[in-house]
């Protein structure tokens, strides 16, 4: 199996399951945060998709590689992140848990992997999972930012500056 199809699906099935979560959600500011994230997701498979087609085949190939261990695997189902939705609205550190989860299922195949081509590929894999865990940290910003403002008196003067 190559590795870029390996991740390729992985983000097909986290978009999935993202977009089934803001389809179900009934706060309105979950459904967006899930559909941001959603399309993140499917903007970072065509990412994958770019960087497979400029690398030969022969470099990305898993022999080693499982089929099953290509899935995406939530922390949790999505009907207990709803459940979680409705008592807790900042699911930040969920979702920042999956990435990193993913960082690390590409990081622990590098390390069982023997050929340095295909070792390599994963590292990079992982690489690309940390840049798409910033776009993800921006999003929340964004998601977040109408919520967080600075309303202290003290700092009232500073139009004056």
């Amino acid at each position: 199996m190559n590795v870029f199809d390996c991740a390729i699906k992985i983000e097909e099935e986290a978009r999935k399951y993202y977009e089934t979560i803001s389809s179900q959600s009934s706060e309105p500011d979950m459904k967006h945060l899930f559909t941001m994230l959603a399309a993140s997701e499917e903007e970072f498979r065509d990412q994958l998709v770019n960087l497979k087609t400029t690398l030969a085949p022969e470099l990305a190939k898993a022999d080693a590689m499982d089929g099953a261990a290509c899935s995406f695997r939530p922390l949790l189902t999505e009907r207990e992140l709803l459940e979680i939705v409705k008592d807790d609205h900042d699911l930040y550190q969920l979702s920042m848990r999956e990435v990193e989860e993913e960082i690390r299922f590409y990081e622990e195949l590098a390390a069982k992997t023997k050929d340095p081509a295909t070792r390599n590929c994963l590292k990079m894999l992982a690489e690309e999972e940390r840049r798409h865990l910033s776009v993800v940290e921006n999003i929340y910003e964004f998601v977040e930012a109408p919520k967080t403002y600075l309303a202290w008196g003290e700092f009232s003067n500073l139009k004056d500056l």
